[in-house]
């Protein structure tokens, strides 16, 4: 409860969000993200996200993440968390005192369910961005050979299947050592939200973090089933990390 406090206290401010996205926090409202663990009591899900209650060591209490098949009575981890106060979900027509948004950790949040998109789109909150602006912001495109955009590889998997690819883009989900791997999302800026051609799966042994800007080598895998309703389309394997 100590550390749930201490973060508290840089929230010195009200904040109420006109749509389920939080808005952009200037940077003296930024905490540190942290993780919690907890039995989950209660689920409400809405068009994007998934609110959860909680029963954590140090308590009850809500956090949301993006959309996810969470079950009432399992057991989740909320990672590189962040306390909001006062957050109003127009969806739920509810106002949460004090609520964590976070990412879900743990293999359910490694992908996403078959149908989500062409690429299996995931995507994290993350502090102090909307998620319109990261798509927003165009990332200069991998120059050398077999250089694509994160488009580029979704509309042309079918001619791009198992072979090599460069791609430069920023981190926008990081999960690791879930099956012996990191699974990450990158986003350039090119491609569209409505068609699902703006975010694409990597997996690899390196190691980045949300926000970083890589650059990735490896193999393009088409229509890639990893059991329990979780496929992708298309996603980039075996790389490495530039």
């Amino acid at each position: 409860m100590k550390v749930l406090l201490a973060i508290c206290v840089f929230f010195t401010s009200t904040f109420v969000w006109a749509t389920e996205t939080p808005a952009a926090m200037p940077p003296a409202a930024a905490a540190p993200a942290f993780s919690v663990t907890g039995k989950v009591l209660e689920v409400k899900n809405v068009d994007s996200y998934t609110y959860l209650r909680l029963n954590t060591q140090n308590g009850e209490m809500w956090a949301a993440v993006m959309k996810a098949p969470v079950k009432k009575g399992s057991t989740v981890s909320v990672e590189n968390a962040v306390v909001m106060n006062n957050f109003e979900s127009k969806a739920l027509k509810k106002t949460f005192p004090t609520i964590l948004f976070g990412t879900l950790g743990g293999a359910a949040a490694a992908v996403a369910p078959s149908g989500h998109g062409m690429g299996g789109t995931a995507y994290p909150l993350v502090p102090g961005k909307k998620l319109e602006t990261i798509n927003d912001t165009p990332v200069a495109k991998a120059s050398g050979e077999n250089a694509r955009t994160v488009a580029e590889i979704i509309t042309k998997r079918a001619e791009l299947k198992d072979k090599p690819v460069l791609l430069r883009g920023k981190v926008v989900k990081f999960n690791p050592a879930i099956m012996g791997k990191n699974w990450i999302h990158l986003r350039d800026g090119s491609g569209s939200a409505a068609d699902d051609t703006n975010d694409i799966l990597v997996t690899s042994a390196g190691d980045t973090k949300v926000g970083d800007i890589v650059t990735v080598k490896g193999t393009i895998r088409t229509d890639k089933d990893f059991g329990s309703g979780y496929a992708y389309k298309v996603l980039i394997e075996e790389a490495t990390l530039q």
